[in-house]
């Protein structure tokens, strides 16, 4: 029997795990000794909140007790991303390595080096509310819904709860404190949705500071 699982997509988080490899080219390159690149991304979040991984064991251990061409889960796993597996290996295969280096982490998520996010995903799970406000208020697709950036801004602060405003301020400072040079900077943020440009004369560093101030202050 397949252990029981919190409500929601049976696969939620698995869901999350898969996602991390999209970036690097959907294709599973870990080994039982070094994680690749995808999947070290997502131990580097999961060690910020190990809980993350706990879950992520039970729903690879709940899709590969079922089998995953169960016609009991083929819903849930058609909508799992699509991760392709080396030649000469299966899906099952790889997520039991992935399984592996999940559960050292448990051991000790201190062993996981953190780094300066180097994906887009995970620069989106790293600072989830600066992405959603970036990617919702600043960010080119909704330029019709928008009169001016600034604008966009006071909607923001209008449309969001104090809590999501405050954490939205101090990913802010996390931001600027983690990137040192205007060009991590700029590929962070355009990573995490920004796709407007300062004000003129402003660096975007700068501008980041005034709209943290004016988030903050509302």
């Amino acid at each position: 029997m397949s252990q029981a699982l919190p409500p929601g997509p049976r696969f939620h988080e698995l869901s999350d795990l898969l996602e991390a490899y999209t970036d690097t080219g959907y294709t599973f390159s870990d080994t039982a000794e070094t994680p690749g690149p995808g999947l070290a991304s997502y131990l580097r979040i999961a060690a910020r909140n190990p809980a993350r991984a706990t879950t992520a064991i039970a729903q690879i251990d709940d899709l590969l007790s079922v089998g995953p061409f169960s016609g009991e889960i083929a819903d849930d796993v058609e909508d799992l991303p699509h991760i392709r597996p080396p030649m000469g290996t299966s899906v099952e295969d790889c997520l039991r390595i992935a399984r592996e280096h999940l559960r050292r982490l448990l051991q000790d998520p201190s062993q996981i080096p953190q780094t300066n996010p180097q994906t887009v995903w995970e620069w989106n799970e790293r600072l989830p509310e600066l992405s959603q406000f970036l990617g919702g208020y600043l960010h080119q697709n909704h330029s019709d819904f928008h009169a001016s950036p600034d604008y966009a801004i006071d909607e923001y602060v209008a449309e969001s709860a104090p809590e999501h405003r405050a954490q939205a301020a101090q990913e802010i400072t996390e931001l600027l404190t983690m990137v040192s040079s205007d060009q991590e900077l700029d590929t962070a943020t355009t990573a995490l949705g920004l796709d407007l440009l300062p004000p003129q004369g402003t660096s975007l560093r700068r501008w980041l500071e005034l709209i943290r101030r004016r988030i903050t202050v509302a």
